[in-house]
């Protein structure tokens, strides 16, 4: 005949101490780490990675195509134009964007940004004119981030 087994198979899952436990962990850490995502300004990081990004790709693009480029920066534009030839004092043709956008670098919610105009000469040396007489440094300010600094004699973007 049929055995019966004596012992009965034995229920899985959690306890109820168990989840209130984890419940009770979730909380805490929540309670630590929400503070800390409050205050990151994810916006205004990627608005400053966005300035720099576009002015070293300005710098590259004067030195490998051996013509003038001008950086336009503003609150959430950034434009790129370039020279139709070499030796220039004034960019004419604009330079599109990774998206095909005019603007190299666009927010909408780009925290305050000070507005500049840096001419990158094909030498690799950033000017406060297209003619390229006299390099300049450039700190472009972003409100609630460091500021991008650009060395005029190496065009170098921190």
């Amino acid at each position: 005949m049929c055995a019966k087994s004596s012992s009965r198979a034995r229920a899985r899952g959690f306890t109820i101490g168990e989840l209130v436990l984890v419940l009770i962990i979730v909380g805490v850490m929540a309670v630590v780490a929400m503070p800390r995502l409050s205050t990151m300004d994810v916006a205004g990081e990627a608005w400053h990675q966005d300035v720099a990004s576009s002015l070293r790709h300005a710098h590259h693009t004067a030195v490998a195509a051996r013509r003038l480029v001008c950086a336009s920066v503003s609150t959430g534009t950034v434009t790129l134009t370039i020279a139709g030839s070499n030796p220039a004092s004034a960019c004419s043709s604009t330079l599109r964007g990774y998206d095909g956008d005019t603007a190299f670098a666009r927010s909408s919610n780009a925290p305050g940004t000070s507005s500049a105009i840096l001419y990158f000469q094909p030498s690799g040396r950033v000017t406060s004119d297209g003619a390229g007489s006299t390099a300049s440094n450039f700190t472009i300010a972003i409100t609630g981030q460091a500021s991008v600094n650009v060395v005029g004699e190496t065009g170098h973007v921190e």
